[in-house]
């Protein structure tokens, strides 16, 4: 959050101006340069404008000025209007006039290619040395609704404008954004702020963010990302937006491949670029829409409703089908629909004999002869569990104009008594009917599986499990050499950090095989060593289940003849002989150096389908004890290791150390790592000694490659 403590006011003489000023102004209220004045005019900004434009004398019956600096008065916002090639001058202008923040319209930069990204970069650099904020360029510019701010050229609001609201819009497309405001105000949706950021020569997608987390008239942020260059200002303004009880609710496009380090092991392949996105939205609470009307459907639900205290919901209902098919639901989306007390179960009884008490909670169509079994059932079952969501079908009962006021009634005296409790109604209502029953901060849902998936979306928007923030590791820095390590050396450092590491010996002739297998006893492994060959199996470097001497010597041989033959240019170091290890369940734990986010661990069922069935956690670094162990239980196996079928369970607690003690060790490497995995880590119970690492392979990072931008 640090990222941000001090641009807070910079920020709002940006996107909340006393005076506008626009550079390239036009008489043509059609034009780019002229729009903006038109709508300023035309919408009722209070503030002073200053239409800039050396060749007219006047500008939509404004007074032009020939420059920033002739204005002699203080400019908060300068939109420019002007092309590529007069930028520079423009800005020199608005940074000699002391502007407080730009808005950039102009094309030609860093979409063109190198040279127009090389001119974006003197821009940014510029800015930011005179202590100006530019937005843009190559963008559609911002509305600050509230205070009638248009610094735009979007056809959008002159279509049609949307109404103020407690919803903030940002997003790096333009074309998006003018959508999405085209789309708010078709669905009533009111906003705070609408900002495009373009090329981002300056304010990045995340500063928007992070000033709408601090906007007192902002409660949800809705945004739209195609990709991030700076991981960690990202994950800090979602932190803030985190800390400030805000809904982020994100629709992020776009899927990179990490290039050649996937060959180098399964961990990139499996932590790809979306799925690193997928990892830091979960973990900062954020909720990723996967479609507009998603996006718009939940930004709304959760500005109306806020989120849910936890995932406990009482369904109740006037039919028992809808009942079942709302329980299904809930119970598919991970809802916890407990049933009411016996006590509370047989008060229903008494009242309607015939109904189904437990929850859902029917009441079957005898409401229509008593019309206080709706409040009195709810008010039961509120009181009897205390759910933190509350969601009732009344069919089709909203539609009757008789109904309405016992309706009404009901959403105002619940919403009086459970000021904490998420209201949700599935019904047939009216457009103004619905709206009421928003004002009220109720959700109203037409068909009731909709209403449950929403609930339980707002639900997963709110994260209780600590958060590591520190990023000191607690050891010393390592500094790894660029490419991979051969496999003893890895296992030797892995050890070294605290990670459990099968016993193991390294040999040099088929001899020293020998002696090693004998001094295991019992079966043992034997694979060859080289870091020309990270993996192993693919040349015939490994033999398993090895039983003396002579099995050991053998072996040597063989995967040596087997390894020359098919990679005859490797460099072999001997082989590592290694006790077996019996029973357990194959896991896989790696962290992979994420070019935009940094280190990722890793954790997930491993063996021959790791990467088919791809059922992996992810988490950035840093982590806390409890990230891990909530990594390992939200595998959808996770009961294979829970001890399926009898099975004693593993131990948790030593998988969850040894991930601990590999993040700490991804931390100590820094930049210096491009990924480090253990496949397999040997999950098992407690009694048989918990996990032990029997693979590693550890790759250092070459730093000449350029990583990072947007996607």
């Amino acid at each position: 959050m640090d990222f941000f403590s001090s641009q807070t006011e910079s920020l709002s003489a940006l996107f909340a101006p006393r005076s506008i000023a626009v550079v390239g102004a036009s008489s043509n209220p059609q034009k780019i340069g002229g729009i903006p004045v038109d709508y300023q005019r035309r919408f009722g900004f209070d503030g002073a404008l200053y239409p800039v434009n050396p060749n007219a004398e006047r500008i939509q019956e404004l007074r032009a000025w020939p420059s920033l600096r002739a204005i002699g008065e203080p400019v908060d916002l300068a939109i420019l209007s002007v092309p590529a090639a007069l930028v520079d001058a423009a800005l020199d202008d608005a940074i000699e006039a002391k502007v407080k923040g730009v808005v950039l319209f102009s094309s030609g930069f860093a979409e063109t290619g190198a040279e127009g990204t090389a001119a974006q970069a003197r821009l940014g650099a510029k800015a930011r040395a005179a202590g100006l904020r530019l937005i843009g360029p190559n963008c559609l510019g911002f509305m600050n609704i509230a205070h009638k701010v248009y610094a735009t050229f979007s056809p959008a609001p002159g279509v049609g404008r949307v109404a103020p609201g407690r919803i903030g819009l940002v997003s790096q497309s333009g074309a998006f954004g003018a959508y999405a405001y085209a789309m708010a105000r078709e669905r009533g949706v009111g906003l705070s702020l609408w900002a495009t950021t373009g090329n981002e020569a300056d304010l990045q997608f995340a500063d928007c963010l992070a000033w709408l987390a601090q906007d007192p008239a902002t409660d949800v942020i809705m945004g739209y990302m195609e990709g991030c260059r700076d991981g960690p200002r990202l994950r800090a303004a979602l932190a803030l937006a985190q800390a400030a009880g805000k809904p982020v609710v994100m629709v992020k496009v776009g899927r990179t491949a990490l290039g050649a380090q996937a060959a180098a092991s399964h961990t990139a392949a499996l932590a790809g670029d979306d799925a690193v996105y997928d990892a830091v939205f979960r973990r900062h609470g954020v909720l990723r829409a996967r479609s507009l009307g998603e996006f718009f459907d939940l930004a709304h639900s959760a500005a109306v409703a806020g989120r849910p205290r936890d995932r406990s919901i009482g369904l109740f209902t006037l039919s028992g089908g809808v009942g079942a098919l709302m329980a299904d639901d809930a119970s598919a989306q991970g809802l916890d629909v407990q049933p009411l007390g016996e006590a509370a179960q047989a008060t229903l009884r008494e009242w309607v004999p015939f109904a189904a008490p437990r929850n859902p909670v029917d009441i079957t169509g005898q409401v229509t002869n008593d019309m206080s079994l709706l409040e009195r059932s709810a008010r039961l079952m509120l009181d009897d569990r205390g759910f933190a969501s509350w969601m009732g079908f009344l069919a089709a009962a909203g539609a009757s104009d008789a109904f309405w006021p016992t309706l009404r009634a009901l959403v105002a005296s619940l919403r009086a008594a459970y000021p904490d409790t998420l209201l949700a109604i599935s019904t047939l209502l009216s457009p103004e009917r619905r709206a009421e029953l928003e004002g009220l901060r109720c959700l109203v849902f037409a068909d009731p599986s909709d209403g449950i998936r929403t609930i339980a979306a707002l639900a997963g928007l709110k994260t209780d499990a600590p958060h590591a923030t520190d990023t000191r590791p607690a050891g010393d820095p390592i500094a790894l050499a660029p490419g991979a390590m051969a496999e003893p050396a890895a296992l030797a450092l892995l050890a070294a950090a605290g990670v459990p590491v099968v016993a193991h010996r390294v040999a040099h002739s088929a001899d020293e095989a020998a002696a090693a297998a004998e001094a295991f006893g019992g079966a043992v492994a034997l694979k060859i060593v080289s870091a020309d060959i990270p993996h192993k199996s693919d040349v015939g470097g490994v033999a398993l289940g090895l039983r003396g001497a002579a099995q050991a010597r053998a072996a040597f041989e063989r995967t040596r003849d087997h390894a020359l033959s098919a990679r005859p240019e490797a460099r072999l170091e001997g082989a590592l002989v290694a006790r077996m290890a019996s029973g357990g369940v194959e896991c896989i734990a790696g962290v992979l150096r994420d070019p935009v986010f940094g280190p990722v661990l890793m954790f997930g069922l491993g063996g021959i389908h790791v990467e088919t069935l791809r059922d992996v956690a992810l988490r950035v670094l840093p982590v806390t004890r409890e990230d891990t162990l909530a990594m390992v239980r939200e595998l959808r196996a996770f009961a294979i290791l829970d001890g399926a079928r009898g099975k004693a369970p593993v131990d948790l607690a030593s998988i969850a150390d040894a991930l601990c003690a590999l993040a700490d060790f991804a931390l100590r490497a820094g930049d210096s790592l491009a990924s480090a995995e253990i496949n397999p880590l040997i999950a098992r119970p407690q009694a048989e000694g918990g996990c032990v690492a029997v693979d590693a392979l550890i790759v250092g990072r070459d730093p000449s490659p350029a990583e990072g931008g947007i996607a």
